[in-house]
């Protein structure tokens, strides 16, 4: 069985996308699938690209039990597209602008992580709001939905 691979998306991938990325790789190992599916996370803007995440995504990470060290923002790339099996952004204002890079979305894969769920939305930036206790109960809300698609792959 070939690898599922999922891509986590936000604008500056210092707070949304990486807190996915690191949530999603956690429930993974903790179900004994980390060997299976490969998560990473990326920007659609340049303008955080080499800084380390988010002091705010990092704090709840770490109360939650999960490191996110050695992660520093990189920006999508177009042949991220054949790359991954699943291209996750955290709100309708990504996918335009993954759509500029990516050229397109000709097999459906581009997706808002919640709409996985049963209450499809965007997923709010904390970096504008300061809440990052609510990005990060819809984060594990979306990465909870998703994995639930990503065993039905797997069987």
């Amino acid at each position: 069985m070939e690898t599922i691979r999922v891509l986590m998306i936000c604008h500056g991938n210092i707070c949304r996308s990486p807190m996915a990325e690191f949530v999603l790789k956690d429930m993974l190992q903790k179900k004994g699938l980390d060997e299976k599916v490969f998560v990473a996370s990326v920007a659609t803007s340049t303008e955080e690209i080499g800084n380390p995440v988010h002091r705010g995504t990092k704090k709840i990470l770490k109360d939650a039990g999960i490191s996110c060290e050695g992660k520093y923002a990189v920006q999508l790339k177009k042949e991220d597209y054949e790359k991954y099996d699943y291209l996750l952004v955290m709100e309708h204002h990504n996918i335009r602008y993954a759509m500029d890079i990516l050229g397109g979305d000709p097999k459906g894969k581009v997706k808002r992580l919640l709409d996985f769920s049963l209450k499809p939305r965007d997923i709010a930036d904390p970096w504008y709001t300061g809440d990052f206790d609510t990005t990060y109960a819809d984060v594990v809300e979306g990465c909870r939905a998703l994995l639930v698609d990503i065993k039905k792959r797997l069987r």
